[in-house]
């Protein structure tokens, strides 16, 4: 484990309280492509992508060793914890959504939408109602770096829900280009999801339906370095993003209040620990962590 320099650039005086240790320690390194970070709190550790090597990763916080939890791995992308602590993965090589069991055994939640193969699932939350909401663009399928090279069956890159009862896959959102990273607000009326396709990149804030789906979706941030990929909430209802430079925080009406400085382009981010003020991040090659003076939102 090695450290850099902790910087945090403020943009709006807002930002001036975040903070947090002087140095960002940098957990592991050497991989090709990290994503998906979701800490399991039961049992301390850290689970990650490494993409194009076909490997999820795992972290112990007690330990600090890096091992891996499973390989092959379907090229996995995002993950999420669900309320019964099992593991969500968004698994762009098989193009499905899956569960991993207490015993270790997987679950398919989702593979295909009225017939045709999705393209490869990219990231993933769940609501409390207990649906699975994902985002499905085209990465995994575009070329056999991070997954294998296929003509999309669908024909677009869209957002989804998983039924909890019946297990349809339904289409919450279609006017995306290639839909990235998602969060629900706390009290769930709200879902923002990032789009790296856009030019420049954005993200979108949506209202949910009490039915389970989406309404509204204007324009809430837009990227001034790069691609906007996987999204987190504080507990002060500020948003995080990683991008291109490291990650960037908007304040809830849109406004970009700061960023915390990375070495590399920065794909996600969770908050972890016993009071969620452990920030994990992956960027490129590396995992990084940083124990900051503010708290990741509840679970809805």
């Amino acid at each position: 484990m090695d450290t850099i320099r902790t910087e945090f650039e403020v943009l709006d005086e807002r930002f001036r309280n975040c903070g947090g240790d002087q140095w960002v320690e940098r957990l592991h390194t050497g991989c090709r492509w990290t994503e998906g970070p979701a800490y399991f709190a039961g049992g301390r550790y850290l689970v990650f992508s490494d993409i194009p090597n076909d490997r999820v990763l795992r972290w112990d916080e007690t330990t600090g060793a890096v091992g891996v939890f499973r390989q092959p791995a379907g090229y996995a992308n995002g993950h999420t914890t669900d309320r019964s602590g099992r593991l969500l993965s968004c698994e762009q090589g098989e193009r499905r959504i899956t569960r991993t069991e207490h015993d270790g055994t997987t679950t398919v939640l989702a593979e295909r939408y009225r017939g045709m193969r999705l393209n490869s699932p990219n990231d993933l939350v769940e609501h409390s109602d207990g649906s699975v909401w994902f985002t499905d663009p085209a990465y995994g399928i575009d070329s056999d770096y991070e997954g294998h090279r296929a003509e999309s069956e669908i024909g677009a890159c869209h957002v989804y829900r998983i039924d909890p009862g019946t297990g349809e896959v339904r289409v919450v959102a279609d006017d995306f280009v290639r839909p990235n990273g998602l969060v629900f607000t706390p009290d769930e009326t709200t879902l923002y999801i990032s789009d790296t396709g856009a030019d420049p990149s954005v993200i979108r804030r949506f209202s949910v339906t009490p039915q389970g789906g989406l309404s509204g979706g204007e324009l809430f941030a837009t990227s001034d370095a790069g691609g906007l990929d996987g999204i987190r909430m504080d507990a002060e209802g500020r948003l995080w993003a990683g991008a291109h430079d490291g990650l960037h925080c908007f304040d809830p009406d849109g406004t970009l209040l700061g960023k915390l400085r990375l070495p590399e382009v920065t794909s996600n981010l969770c908050f972890g620990g016993v009071e969620r003020n452990h920030l994990y991040i992956t960027a490129t090659t590396s995992l990084y962590s940083l124990r900051v003076n503010f708290n990741g939102a509840p679970r809805p």
